[in-house]
């Protein structure tokens, strides 16, 4: 039972989960009446240039780039990235929060690949696909596995630090590659904006359940003394 001074630290958390959670159920509600559509068409096609759908607006090195960009939130890219956190737990030997990393990453790969799976959104046809695309449109899996993966790496590595400019540079760092990924979809034409959007909302919702859960139970406190 939490003591009166512990509740608003409780609340705080909890609001942003209820927030993150609704703004995915308003964009899921949006985008199946189909009021997104004018403004995601708009904004993907800002993104190209005038008279030809399939060219990306800049040069072909930032096109490139932005390919790069992409692949950070790839499967294979935030598997090395979770399995290169859970082997420094290991050695560490705090094997709860090893264990713990690991549920909570295949957690957001299983809720991801069924939002995916039971609203099967097409992808965007208005421009032609400038990355290889195998599954539905919303929610963005890369966004959401960006959010999911960076964001609870990264409040798993902050229960580590005592200075708060050293927690906010790792939570930093995991919001602006989180966003970058996201951007990099919209920009390859593969996803609509509101798919982003969701991604995000959903992933930030699952990092904050993962990190609230984490810390009630005291994990990472091992290495952290």
């Amino acid at each position: 039972m939490p003591t009166p001074s512990q509740v608003p630290r409780i609340l705080i958390p909890l609001a942003l989960i209820a927030a993150a959670a609704a703004a995915f159920i308003w964009l899921l509600d949006e985008v199946g009446e189909g009021d997104t559509h004018a403004l995601d068409t708009a904004i993907i096609l800002s993104l190209r240039t005038a008279g030809d759908a399939g060219d990306p607006i800049g040069p072909a090195g930032f096109e490139d780039a932005m390919r790069d960009v992409t692949a950070l939130g790839s499967a294979p890219v935030l598997i090395i990235a979770v399995l290169a956190v859970v082997g420094f737990l290991a050695l560490a030997k705090s094997w709860r929060l090893a264990l713990f990393t690991l549920a909570a990453s295949a957690g957001g790969l299983a809720l991801s690949s069924a939002l995916k799976y039971l609203i099967d959104r097409p992808r965007p046809e208005l421009v032609p696909a400038n990355a290889f695309t195998f599954t539905s449109s919303f929610p963005s899996g890369h966004s959401m596995m960006s959010a999911v993966i960076y964001l609870t790496l990264a409040v798993l590595v902050a229960r580590l630090m005592e200075k708060k400019r050293l927690k906010g540079y790792a939570l930093g760092i995991a919001i602006i590659l989180t966003f970058l990924v996201g951007a990099s979809r919209i920009y390859l034409g593969v996803h609509w904006p509101s798919d982003v959007l969701a991604g995000w909302s959903a992933g930030a919702a699952w990092a904050l359940l993962c990190w609230l859960v984490a810390r009630r139970i005291g994990l990472g406190q091992d290495i952290s003394r």
